[in-house]
């Protein structure tokens, strides 16, 4: 079984990887005493996805690794945040939800879209190929839901609910991250990539 190395210790991103990429042994990175920051200064998520990818394939002398960028965009604030999703004011997730609930204060809904982008490379360190997945809703008036993290709460789908107010398998069935790893899938098949 070919090895991709995953550029997280984050579980929920580990266990769908694992599911999605099965034809492959996914490792994470700090499971082979990894640890690289990799600074996000691209302008766009592939772009920070990619050099995340190519920088760490490298450390690993030509092994296989992917890695993801993603973050909001909205609409009305011509695609604030952005790269800066979670960076762009220092504090909790409440807090950076609540201040973008306030820079929406009185829009009305159909200006009220956001985007979630899931930009997630593989390399080794040579060739790169990079995949996107994204999902649509609209930023709520408030913020509501005990079941998710990070803007989860102010993420509205067309359904009237936040993605904080459905369970995990409803999401996982509209998972950005999911849609980025299955395209990538497919591009693995197509290109051959040996497994």
């Amino acid at each position: 079984m070919k090895e991709i190395v995953i550029a997280s210790g984050n579980k929920g991103k580990i266990k769908e990887a694992k599911e999605i990429l099965n034809e492959y042994k996914i490792i994470p990175m700090n499971e082979i005493g990894i640890d690289i920051d990799v600074e996000e200064d691209q302008d766009t998520f592939e772009g920070n996805a990619i050099k995340k990818a190519k920088t760490i394939a490298k450390e690993l002398g030509g092994k296989m690794c992917i890695a993801d960028d993603s973050g909001i965009e909205i609409e009305f604030l011509n695609g604030f945040p952005g790269v800066y999703t979670k960076r762009w004011l220092k504090g909790t997730d409440r807090e950076r939800n609540l201040e973008i609930i306030e820079k929406l204060k009185d829009v009305p809904k159909e200006k009220r879209k956001i985007k979630f982008v899931t930009a997630i490379a593989l390399s080794d360190g040579r060739d790169t190929i990079c995949e996107t997945g994204s999902i649509e809703g609209f930023v709520a008036e408030e913020v509501r839901g005990k079941n998710g993290f990070g803007f989860d709460e102010i993420f509205e789908l067309d359904n009237g609910k936040t993605l904080a107010e459905i369970s995990d398998v409803e999401k996982n069935e509209i998972s950005a991250r999911r849609v980025a790893l299955e395209n990538l899938r497919k591009r693995l098949i197509e290109n051959n990539i040996e497994r």
